[in-house]
């Protein structure tokens, strides 16, 4: 079964400095038929004008993931981190006990992001912290690995049952995901267009997975990006 969540149908909030999505429900937002998927929590898509971005804030368990799209943005945490997330880097924060974090975009060019939250395996981890690069060619044509538990192929390591693949499909190109009995599967499409078995996605969509066996994702457009979950 495949369910269509439309760019359309997210939660919006334009703030001025923030223009932001949310696939699922998220501070004013509130839909209770999107509260998450499995352990998928979060997944806003964020623009932010330059050197604007989020004042020093806490987060407690939960597993963060930044993807940057467009620009760049600063980040600064409690745990001594200060580092600057680019295109085809990954970032993830164990917020765990408690951290805090800021984060501002480039003082001249407006950045696109995505912020992903996961549930966390366990509570009151270690609060850590890690970004890697991931470059195009790695992902042109398909499937990279960019974040497990295992930390597997490279990857970031998260706390939790999940493999999280980003991927640049050319047109017509096809990548093939099998997925393993009672495990679930999430598509988020970052720019272009989809095919994901059968069903046509645009730019924002995303589709929730379950009780499929595999997945036949094609591009339909001359550059597609998208990131899959392979969620337990």
């Amino acid at each position: 079964m495949i369910t269509i969540r439309r760019s359309g149908e997210r939660g919006h909030a334009n703030h001025g400095w923030l223009d932001t999505f949310h696939s699922f429900s998220f501070a004013d937002y509130y839909d209770p038929q999107n509260m998450g998927f499995r352990s998928l929590r979060v997944i806003n898509e964020d623009w932010i004008e330059p050197a604007q971005g989020f004042p020093t804030h806490g987060h407690r368990d939960m597993e963060i993931i930044t993807y940057v799209i467009e620009g760049e943005l600063s980040h600064r945490d409690s745990m001594g981190n200060g580092e600057t997330i680019r295109p085809h880097e990954v970032q993830r924060m164990t917020a765990g006990t408690g951290v805090l974090h800021s984060e501002y975009s480039s003082p001249t060019d407006k950045t696109h992001l995505l912020q992903i939250w996961l549930l966390p395996e366990k509570q009151n981890l270690q609060p850590s912290y890690e970004q890697t690069y991931f470059a195009p060619e790695e992902k042109q044509g398909k499937l990279k690995l960019v974040a497990s538990r295992g930390g597997d192929d490279g990857s970031v390591h998260i706390n939790q049952d999940v493999k999280l693949y980003a991927s640049i499909l050319a047109d017509g190109d096809e990548v093939i995901h099998k997925i393993a009995d009672g495990r679930h599967a999430w598509v988020q499409l970052i720019s272009g267009s989809l095919e994901v078995s059968g069903e046509c996605l645009e730019a924002g969509d995303g589709a929730a997975v379950s009780e499929e066996n595999e997945l036949r994702i094609r591009s339909l457009s001359e550059k597609t990006e998208f990131l899959l979950f392979d969620l337990n």
